[in-house]
C-alpha cells in the first residue's frame, strides 16, 4: 500500500512537470491556467516541497505571469504589479495540525496592526471584494484620456495592449469629469459568461474549434496583433485599484477609490463589498460568497481582503512577491462525479508507467475535465477504482484533477478491477517495479524519447528556446530524432519542411541549439533524466567532480564495488562529500551514469560540442560560514533564497531544507513559517538577510 510520503512525492513531481508546461505557454502567449490558478499550483507545490524536506536549491524558481508575447512592446511598470499572500487551506502549524482559514487571516490581522503600531482601541477597516479570474491590467489615463493599457507581465515589466484594449471597448477610453493631472488605474479584464457563451456558439457555426473557458478565452484574444472584431467579442472589465496619481485629488480609502471610480464612468463591483474592522465577518462574507459565485455573469474564484485606509499602504510596503496591504481568501476546490470510462497508461520521461482516467466530460473549476490522475497502481488499487465507476473528481489546488474515490452504491454489476499494465504501451517491453512505481525499462521506447527530449529542452536543463512539445512530436516523426545529439543534426532545410516553422523560426532554434552547448556540466546532467538527480544533486556532482570524464571514471569505480569510491560519497556513517547523497541514492545515479545507453548519449552530446565541464563559481571558504549549517526560510528583502544557498555553498557552508539540532543558523525572511518556530524551539540561532550577508563579507 502507498504511504502518505509517496502520495506526496508522485504529486511533487507531476506539480513540477504542469509548472514547466505552463510557465512555457505563458511565455508563448497562449496560456491554459489563470495567474490565480498558476499560483494556487506553485504555492501547493512549495508546500509538498517543504514537507519533504526538499532543499530551496533544488525547487523550481518561480517565474510568475510571465505572458509576454513576440511582437508585442514590453512596458515597466512604475508600482510593481505583485501577487497576494494567500490564506490556504492545506496550511498545517509546527506540530502538523492544520490552521483554519479564519486563524490564518487573524494572525495575519494581528500582524498587520502591531506593523503599522495601533493601539487596541484604533478601529483598522478590512474591504473585501471578489477576486475576478480574468487578465491584469495596467491603464494610465493623462488629463483623463487612456493613453497606455499594460498586462501584467512579470509583475514588474508587461506588454503593450493599449491597441487591443482600444479595439475591444472593454476599458473607459476618457474618465469622465477628469481633465487634469495623471493616474495609473488597475483592474481585471474577463469575457462575461453570456458573452463567452455567445461568441463560442458562433465558432461552432462557423466549424471552429471552441474555446475552453472565458479567461484564457479572453487572453487569447487580446494578445491578437491585428484587433479586428475586438468590438464584438464582448470583452469588459473590473477597475479596483489606483496605485498612483498626479495632478489630481482621490479619497484616501479603498472604498472611496471604488466611488470615485464608478462616478468616473468606470465598471466596478459595488454592489459585491463588505467593509467591516471584524476578522470573523470578513471570513463570514467571503465563505457566503462561495455560494454565489455561479450566479455571477463573471468568473471568480477567490475573494481579496484588503486595509480599506490607504494611507497605511506606504507605511506597510511588502515583500519582493506581494504587498502587506491584502491577502487572497481562495475557494474551495470543486468537487464533482463523473464516469469512469476506461483508464490508460502514459509513459514519463523515465519511463515511469502513470494510470491516468479517461472520465466523461465534466465541467470543473472553470474547464472541461474528460481525463484525470491516479497517480499510481498502487493508489488505484488502495482506492479499488474499476472501469464504469462513478468516481469523486477534484482539482488539486483547482489545477491538476484526480479521482479521489468511488460512489460504490453506482458501481455497476461485473465492473472489472484494472489489471498493472504487462507490457509498456509504447514499445511493448516488459515493465520493471520499483517501490510504488512501474517503469519501461527500454530507453529507445518511442514514447518515452519523446518525453526525455521535452525534458532536456525544458528551461531547467538546457534550456532550448523554441523547442516545445509540439516541435519536437514533429522532429521525432518527421525528421527521426532519436536521441538528445540529433537535435544538433538539424539543419534550416530539414525544419522549414514541417508544420507552422518558418526560415526565421528554423534558425532562430538552431542559433538556440548553439547557445545550449555552453550551459555546462550541472545542465547536461540534469538533461539525462536520472532518477534522484535533481537540480541541486547535478550542481553538487559538478563541483566535486568538475569534468564528466572525472565523474563517469568515479562512476565505473562506485558500480564495481570499489570500497574507497562508496566511503568517500555514501559512507555507512556520517555525510559523503556530496551533501544529500545517501547509499540508495548513490547506488542510483552512479549505476544509470554507467548504463550503456546513458553513456552513448554523453558521447554523443560531447561529439557534436556540448561542453561537459563545470560552470561553476570558485569556492573560497568564509571563515563563520565553512562546516556550517544553515537553514533558508521566508522571503529575503532583496536575495533568492536559491541565490542565497549558492552564496552559503561557495562560502564552505551547507544548506538543508529541515532544522534540527544539528542546525547552525536559520536563516529568516518575510513571512518564515514552521521552520522558524522549530529553530526556536530548539534555541538554534536565527540571523536575518543583512546579518548572513555580513557573515559571507558583503
Amino acid at each position: 500500500m502507498a504511504s502518505k510520503t509517496d502520495d506526496m512525492r508522485a504529486e511533487l513531481a507531476e506539480l513540477a512537470e504542469q509548472i514547466e508546461r505552463h510557465e512555457v505557454l505563458y511565455r508563448a502567449g497562449t496560456p491554459e491556467v489563470s495567474d490565480a490558478v498558476f499560483d494556487d499550483l506553485f504555492d501547493r507545490y512549495q508546500q509538498l516541497a517543504t514537507a519533504l524536506g526538499v532543499a530551496d536549491g533544488d525547487r523550481l524558481d518561480r517565474k510568475p505571469g510571465a505572458d509576454h508575447t513576440e511582437g508585442f512592446a514590453q512596458v515597466e511598470h512604475r508600482v510593481p504589479m505583485l501577487s497576494l499572500e494567500k490564506l490556504s487551506p492545506n496550511r498545517r502549524d509546527s506540530a502538523g495540525e492544520p490552521v483554519p482559514l479564519s486563524d490564518q487571516l487573524e494572525a495575519w490581522f494581528t500582524r498587520r496592526r502591531k506593523d503599522l503600531e495601533l493601539n487596541e482601541d484604533q478601529g483598522l477597516p478590512l474591504i473585501i471584494e471578489p477576486k475576478i479570474d480574468g487578465i491584469s491590467v495596467s491603464l494610465l489615463y493623462v488629463g483623463g484620456t487612456l493613453r497606455r493599457a499594460v498586462t501584467r507581465g512579470d509583475g514588474t515589466r508587461g506588454d503593450d495592449i493599449t491597441e487591443q484594449a482600444r479595439a475591444a471597448n472593454a476599458v473607459p477610453l476618457a474618465l469622465r469629469g477628469v481633465s487634469k493631472g495623471e493616474v495609473e488605474v488597475r483592474g481585471e479584464l474577463y469575457w462575461p459568461r453570456g458573452a463567452f457563451a455567445g461568441y463560442n456558439d458562433r465558432l461552432e457555426a462557423s466549424e471552429g474549434k471552441r474555446l475552453a473557458n472565458p479567461r484564457n478565452g479572453a487572453a487569447g484574444l487580446m494578445k491578437r496583433k491585428e484587433p479586428d472584431g475586438l468590438a464584438d467579442a464582448g470583452i469588459a472589465a473590473f477597475l479596483y485599484q489606483v496605485p498612483w496619481f498626479e495632478g489630481l485629488s482621490l479619497p484616501d480609502t479603498q472604498r472611496g477609490v471604488l466611488d470615485w471610480l464608478a462616478g468616473a464612468g468606470a465598471a466596478v463591483y459595488l454592489d459585491e463589498i463588505e467593509v467591516t474592522e471584524s476578522p470573523t465577518r470578513a471570513i463570514e462574507y467571503c465563505e457566503g460568497f462561495a455560494d454565489r459565485r455561479e450566479q455571477l455573469d463573471y468568473e471568480i474564484d477567490g475573494m481579496v481582503i484588503k486595509l480599506d485606509e490607504l494611507r497605511y499602504y506606504r507605511a506597510l510596503s511588502g515583500t519582493g512577491h506581494h504587498p502587506h496591504w491584502a491577502v487572497a481568501y481562495k475557494f474551495p476546490p470543486e468537487r464533482k462525479r463523473s464516469k469512469l470510462l476506461a483508464v490508460n497508461v502514459q509513459v514519463g520521461k523515465t519511463g515511469k508507467l502513470t494510470p491516468v482516467a479517461e472520465l466523461e466530460p465534466v465541467q470543473l473549476a472553470g474547464t472541461t475535465v474528460s481525463r484525470a490522475s491516479l497517480h499510481n497502481f498502487v493508489e488505484l488499487e488502495r482506492k479499488d477504482v474499476r472501469v464504469g465507476d462513478t468516481v469523486f473528481v477534484e482539482k488539486a489546488g483547482e489545477i491538476i484533477p484526480q479521482v479521489l474515490g468511488v460512489d460504490l452504491e453506482k458501481r455497476p454489476k461485473g465492473a472489472k478491477k484494472v489489471a498493472r499494465p504487462t507490457i509498456c504501451p509504447s514499445c511493448d517491453a516488459t515493465p520493471v517495479e520499483e517501490s510504488v512505481f512501474i517503469y519501461c525499462p527500454n530507453p529507445a521506447c518511442d514514447e518515452q524519447l519523446r518525453e526525455r527530449l521535452r525534458h532536456f529542452a525544458s528551461r531547467g536543463a538546457m534550456d532550448i528556446d523554441g523547442l516545445g512539445a509540439a516541435l519536437i512530436d514533429q522532429v521525432v516523426e518527421a525528421l527521426g530524432v532519436r536521441s538528445p545529439d540529433g537535435l544538433w543534426d538539424l539543419t534550416v532545410d530539414q525544419l522549414v519542411t514541417l508544420e507552422r516553422v518558418g526560415n526565421k523560426s528554423a534558425q532562430n532554434l538552431l542559433a538556440a541549439l548553439e547557445g545550449a552547448k555552453g550551459r555546462g556540466l550541472s545542465k547536461v546532467l540534469v538533461s539525462l533524466a536520472v532518477r534522484h538527480l535533481g537540480t541541486t544533486m547535478a550542481e553538487d556532482l559538478a563541483r566535486y567532480f568538475g569534468s564528466m570524464d572525472k565523474l563517469l571514471e568515479f562512476a565505473d569505480r562506485y558500480v564495481a564495488g570499489d570500497e574507497a569510491a562508496v566511503a568517500e560519497v555514501a559512507p555507512d556513517k556520517g555525510q559523503g562529500a556530496i551533501e544529500g547523497m545517501a547509499r540508495r541514492t548513490a547506488d542510483s545515479i552512479f549505476a544509470e551514469l554507467s548504463a550503456p545507453a546513458v553513456r552513448k548519449v554523453i558521447a554523443a552530446l560531447a561529439d557534436h560540442g556540448v561542453s561537459m565541464d563545470a560552470r561553476i563559481a570558485s569556492r573560497q571558504v568564509v571563515e563563520g560560514v565553512a562546516d556550517k549549517t544553515f537553514v533558508l526560510t521566508g522571503t529575503l528583502p532583496t536575495l533568492k533564497r536559491s541565490d542565497a544557498a549558492e552564496r552559503i555553498k561557495l562560502a564552505g557552508g551547507k544548506v538543508t531544507g529541515s532544522v534540527s539540532k544539528k542546525t547552525d543558523f536559520v536563516v529568516a525572511g518575510d513571512e518564515a513559517g514552521s521552520k522558524l518556530a522549530k529553530a526556536e524551539k530548539l534555541g538554534v540561532e536565527v540571523i536575518d538577510e543583512a546579518a548572513l550577508l555580513v557573515m559571507l563579507g558583503g
